[in-house]
């Protein structure tokens, strides 16, 4: 397919163009506010704020080092001139002859005066200088030693940080820190964090239990209520006003049961994965598009596509459940009759993305982002909830989080969404041209 206006599907009713990487990418960009000259004590507070915990104890601790040094060396300098002083005194003076004429004598007791204020700065100078080259070596390994120190001081925090980043769902029941140690306030803060992580594993167990029960208890009373209806309605002798009324019920058992499994869906979505495997989102969105092929007729939405290979990794079901809901969104929400729904593929900066843009009716701005609430609605959806029970969006989110992506919608020019999806990339796409890889 081809753009021949050149302007991408957000601005005319053509398809996007093949390849790429899609016309939307990222959020608009900021509007430019004039620059206000900071003082320095702004400065430095952004200053801290970038320097991290680890450098900010290394610069305290040589710092302290330093000042103390400096301390210490202008004590010696004080009192290294005073002993010198003392130590003159306590010399023997030299007394000439009484034949001597007093100038002499004179003149030599100046010399003598000189010559020890000379000795006693010369000693202080080099006493200073010397002290001051230590000085910088104390500094130097002060800031080492800081260095060392504070990594041993960071070391629990560091064996928090790694235990949660390893933590998942189905870690949470055996992942501990365990940190050994004197009763110290690090201890406090590591058994305080091990004892929220077993309150989090009983929470998330009570979840798994809650979604197990009611995957069961919900879907059976609905099931008896629609074979119930359908066999009254197969009874020949029943009357036209038991079957509109046996219509318009399992209308309602379909759209309870719908709702449930949307909100099963989403409980389970919002877990860790527990499958892994390699996806081609090509494949599965080429199978959403012809599964929905005979929605989209009957609403009379047109549906093109521009798929090309992207490799991921993840659940399977999960992926297909996510683009389905993007395109049964699509038709759901459109114009009616000429409506069109265009879904591109591909690999873009290492990553799958799938991008699922509609004709419709405007979509504020401001609106976008409650699209992916639960039970929210726009506009007349919110009374007309026949089109869905409001969960297509945030089951999508929830799948693209559970997968490590991301999704983003924007409104579309002239009316409609667009929905950009992107997962982690799992090199070679099946299927890519060598001429490609």
């Amino acid at each position: 397919m081809s753009d021949p206006m050149g302007t991408g599907p957000y601005r005319s009713q053509v398809p996007p163009p093949p390849s790429g990487p899609p016309a939307w990418d990222g959020p608009p960009p900021l509007v430019a506010h004039p620059v206000q000259r900071a003082n320095i004590l702004d400065e430095m507070r952004s200053l801290q704020n970038r320097v991290s915990i680890r450098w900010r104890l290394t610069l305290t601790y040589a710092a302290l080092v330093f000042v103390a040094g400096a301390l210490l060396v202008m004590v010696m300098y004080v009192l290294v001139g005073h002993a010198i002083n003392v130590g003159w005194q306590s010399v023997p003076k030299i007394l000439l002859p009484p034949s001597v004429p007093q100038e002499v004598i004179d003149e030599f007791n100046n010399n003598y005066a000189n010559l020890q204020a000379e000795a006693t700065a010369a000693a202080r100078g080099e006493l200073l200088q010397r002290s001051l080259l230590a000085l910088l070596g104390v500094g130097i390994f002060a800031l080492i030693l800081g260095y060392v120190v504070a990594d041993r001081a960071l070391r629990p925090i560091i064996k928090m940080t790694t235990t949660a980043r390893k933590l998942s769902e189905t870690s949470l029941a055996h992942e501990r820190i365990d940190l050994q140690g004197p009763d110290d306030e690090l201890k406090e803060l590591a058994d305080t964090f091990d004892a929220m992580l077993t309150r989090l594993n009983t929470a998330f167990d009570a979840q798994r239990r809650f979604v197990d029960n009611a995957s069961h208890e919900l879907r059976t009373p609905l099931a008896i209520n629609r074979t119930v209806l359908e066999v009254a309605l197969s009874d020949p002798e029943a009357s036209d006003d038991l079957k509109v009324l046996g219509r318009t019920l399992l209308g309602t058992t379909a759209r309870n049961e719908r709702l449930i499994e949307g909100l099963l869906l989403l409980a389970r979505s919002e877990r860790e994965l527990s499958v892994r495997k390699p996806v081609d989102v090509q494949e599965v969105a080429r199978t959403a598009v012809e599964q929905l092929a005979a929605f989209a007729e009957e609403e009379e939405v047109m549906v093109e596509h521009d798929l090309h290979p992207a490799a991921t990794t993840g659940d399977p079901v999960l992926v297909e459940r996510c683009l389905s809901n993007l395109v049964e969104n699509g038709i759901k929400h459109n114009l009616g009759p000429g409506g069109k729904v265009w879904v591109r593929t591909g690999m873009v900066d290492g990553g799958a993305v799938v991008q699922v843009a509609n004709t419709g009716p405007h979509v504020p701005a401001y609106e976008v982002d409650s699209l992916f609430e639960p039970f929210r609605r726009l506009n007349a959806d919110r009374v007309q909830s026949a089109k869905g029970a409001g969960l297509g969006l945030s089951i999508v989110r929830a799948i693209v989080r559970a997968h490590g992506g991301t999704v983003v919608a924007v409104p579309r020019d002239g009316g409609g969404l667009v929905v950009t999806v992107r997962l982690s990339g799992n090199g070679v796409s099946p299927g890519m041209p060598q001429s490609a890889r």
